[in-house]
């Protein structure tokens, strides 16, 4: 496997691409939507345009990222970007942190250095964090076929040719949390433990829960669930039946991409107020980092890889998690399983409600997050799991 060192460098020309086309923006006009019933709301979007295009910073943003240590592996053909921040303390854990869709790398930003730095006493982490096949700086995408459980194996192959890593531990939401479940079910022999936002697992019928699976205290995750049906239905259906068609639209308009992005970050985050939120700079970074390597297309094709096809175990082993798994909620995240049913289906060690938090939780309670990991897989001790 080949790994080299990776700056980020945008070209001055695809920048100013970029914010030709944002001050270019056909407009379709907007009524009757202040409460964004029908999307976006254009007078919003154009606020948020004009910004991006005319005082937005990306050469800052691209400095901060190549602060960290940067790097590009070739995995069986397939372009794999990663940041990898070694801890400066000995007996390290490592610790693969995996995004999803509509997140980048970027998301972790705020957990990577307090996870290798610790505390006094608490443990440390190699930090491993990957961007997923064909999104971001994982470019350009050419292989077909790459859903979570393909994913899954290109990370042991990552974290064990690549980095010299035989066991690890991993943790991830959204498609990250898929992804980091088929690595504790289907390698269980490499991982010291995996943390999952839900135990979304090979097999699982949505459909079949019930009001009666879920405890009395449990009770706000089905309201939850239906509050945010719609959104997701659409998102659903698009992404994994049309991504290619869209994906013409908002690969020549970076406000469409934009628009796309940020109404789910709007609608799926614990807040009223998406800028206040997490601020303008932060919403721009997202939509730059799909839009600037032409990757929001490719991106979106591991909707159509996963979906489109059987997820079955690969066993019949009972629990379908052997190691041990913690389960970390948020509040205002988008699906929930029973604690019941997820103790059938792990090997519960941890199963805790954060106070606060919505379905991108590492850039929304960064600090909440970075206590959970370092109190769950710190009780797992750390031993010896490098093995060069």
């Amino acid at each position: 496997m080949k790994i080299t060192p990776f700056t980020v460098n945008i070209s001055d020309a695809r920048l100013e691409d970029m914010r030709r086309r944002i001050r270019a923006t056909s407009w379709p006009g907007d009524f009757a939507n202040e409460e964004w019933r029908y999307g976006v709301e254009e007078k919003w979007l154009g606020a948020m345009a004009a910004y991006w295009a005319d005082e937005y910073d990306w050469r800052a943003t691209e400095a901060a990222i190549n602060r960290f240590p940067n790097f590009m592996a070739d995995i069986d053909g397939v372009p794999i970007h990663f940041i990898h921040l070694r801890s400066p303390r000995p007996n390290a854990i490592p610790l693969i942190l995996t995004h999803g869709w509509p997140w980048t790398f970027w998301d972790w930003r705020y957990v990577i250095e307090p996870l290798a730095n610790g505390e006094p006493g608490g443990p440390v982490f190699d930090v491993v964090v990957p961007s997923l096949p064909g999104y971001g700086l994982s470019a350009p995408l050419r292989t077909a076929g790459l859903g979570a459980r393909q994913v899954a194996t290109l990370w042991v192959k990552l974290m064990r040719e690549g980095l010299g890593y035989d066991r690890f531990a991993a943790a991830g939401g959204d498609f990250g949390t898929i992804i980091t479940g088929e690595l504790g079910h289907g390698y269980p022999q490499h991982l010291i433990g995996v943390n999952l936002t839900t135990p979304a697992l090979a097999g699982m019928d949505w459909y079949s829960f019930t009001r009666e699976m879920y405890a009395p205290d449990e009770q706000w995750m089905i309201e939850r669930t239906a509050a945010t049906k719609l959104t997701i239905a659409g998102h659903m259906a698009v992404n994994v039946h049309d991504s290619q068609t869209i994906a013409y639209a908002l690969a020549d308009s970076p406000v469409g991409t934009a628009a796309w992005l940020w109404e789910r970050r709007r609608a799926w985050s614990d807040c009223d107020d998406i800028i206040a939120y997490q601020g303008r700079d932060f919403l721009c970074d997202l939509a730059s980092i799909y839009w600037l390597p032409n990757t929001v297309g490719s991106a979106m094709r591991i909707y159509a890889e996963h979906f489109r096809r059987d997820f079955l175990p690969l066993n019949d082993r009972k629990p379908m998690v052997p190691v041990p798994t913690g389960c970390m909620i948020a509040p205002k995240d988008l699906i929930f399983v029973p604690k019941t049913m997820a103790e059938k289906l792990v090997n519960l060690r941890r199963w805790t409600i954060l106070e606060r938090g919505g379905h991108f939780s590492p850039s929304e309670v960064p600090e909440l997050v970075v206590a959970e990991y370092r109190t769950f897989f710190g009780a797992l001790g750390q031993g010896n799991h490098q093995s060069h």
